[in-house]
């Protein structure tokens, strides 16, 4: 069976957000909306409600629908999305029914350089409505999924803040294995040192390549530039395929580190952002947008933390030039210092921290095959195709 439609305009309430997208500040008490796939954070809230954060501009058009209930900020280009009335739409359900026609959206999107959606599009855009009940469970079905997949995340927000916690306890607060038996020389603990980025490691330089050298559906898989987090991190699903030739010296492998080396949209400083690559299950190179770090005279675990933790992405933004698009030459920040503690430390770090990577990762995977069943049910409900 199919269900009746009502244009978005006549069940729904809309506005927008009204900061800029630089508001954001890192751990942040509320969540804030903005154009980027993830969810940023800040300090003070403006609305308190149920409802559907829409991203209104994107370089490419892929936009994001977010459902959220409680008190959230959100940037002006981020549309608030909530129903007219509870009884004839539940915000849950037009969250998915949204999902469904991202897609439609892209190409209904205008711009050049970035793309974007008018008030006028969402207003006519056509909404399925079944009963209130039939929409509620349609919502217990895909809810029951996306419970699944926000319960993983917040253990993986658990895990990335332990792995943190261990860093500084050990790093910063220098309250390491041993601490209490090792010297203090010249400011540091006996057997550490200062070194340039230099000396730890090398860097290779990503893949050009032409729009024609991409495809949807064959290629490698190319790691770029929006596969990096704000604030460091890896963001999956934001993979590219790339049909041409590189070196073997730009394959990437599980376990590579890459570093953001341009900002394409200054909305984010990705420049000296940091990630690790997780196994994809498939060949991948990166793009030019990005560096490979090769490590030399230090631990992968170690430099990783460093770098993500240790803040040097704060270091190494400032070093890269460009008035609408940021570019760092590499060679730039290799002179920065870096405090290395001994090697037996590092391995031992590298003996806690490594399997709470691995625990990430997992867990990310079972996010990826969540996601994916409940994408492949959510046009057959909402069709009638499946009934519930």
């Amino acid at each position: 069976m199919s269900y009746t439609t009502q244009k978005l305009k006549d069940i729904s309430v809309i506005r927008t957000g009204k900061l800029d997208s630089n508001a954001a500040v890192e751990n942040g008490i509320y969540p804030f909306f903005t154009c980027d796939p993830q969810t940023l954070r800040i300090n003070t809230w403006a609305y308190d409600t149920e409802a559907v954060l829409l991203a209104g501009n994107n370089a490419s058009g892929n936009y994001t629908a977010k459902y959220y209930r409680g008190k959230f900020n959100a940037y002006q280009r981020t549309y608030i999305i909530e129903t007219a009335d509870s009884e004839v739409l539940s915000v849950r359900f037009l969250c998915y029914a949204i999902n469904q026609q991202l897609r439609l959206l892209k190409t209904m999107s205008s711009g050049s350089t970035t793309k974007f959606l008018t008030i006028r599009m969402l207003h006519n855009l056509d909404i399925p409505c079944p009963d209130i009940e039939v929409q509620n469970r349609i919502v217990n079905v895909l809810g029951n999924i996306d419970d699944l997949i926000e319960n993983n995340q917040k253990q993986i927000t658990l895990l990335e803040e332990a792995a943190q916690r261990l860093y500084k306890e050990w790093f910063v607060d220098l309250r390491f294995p041993g601490y209490e038996d090792t010297p203090i020389v010249d400011g540091v603990p006996e057997g550490w040192s200062y070194k340039p980025l230099s000396a730890l490691f090398n860097f290779v330089r990503g893949k050009s390549y032409t729009s024609k050298e991409l495809s949807d559906t064959s290629g490698v898989l190319m790691v770029n530039l929006k596969n990096i987090r704000a604030f460091g991190g890896y963001n999956r699903n934001a993979e590219k395929r790339f049909t041409g030739k590189y070196k073997d010296e730009q394959a990437l492998y599980p376990g590579d580190l890459v570093m953001g080396v341009t900002d394409m949209t200054q909305e984010r400083r990705l420049v000296g952002h940091t990630a690790i690559v997780p196994d994809l299950g498939e060949p991948m190179t990166f793009s030019m947008d990005l560096i490979k770090l090769v490590p030399l005279s230090i631990q992968k675990s170690y430099l990783y933390s460093s770098l993500y933790y240790g803040g040097y992405s704060f270091k190494i933004s400032p070093l890269a030039n460009g008035v609408n698009v940021l570019h760092l030459k590499p060679e730039a920040m290799m002179n920065l210092q870096m405090l290395v503690p001994t090697g037996e430390l590092m391995d031992a770090y590298g003996k806690v921290f490594d399997p709470i990577q691995s625990r990430i990762e997992l867990l990310q995977k079972q996010i990826d095959a969540a996601a994916e069943s409940r994408d492949r049910l959510l046009p057959k409900l909402l069709n009638g195709e499946i009934e519930v």
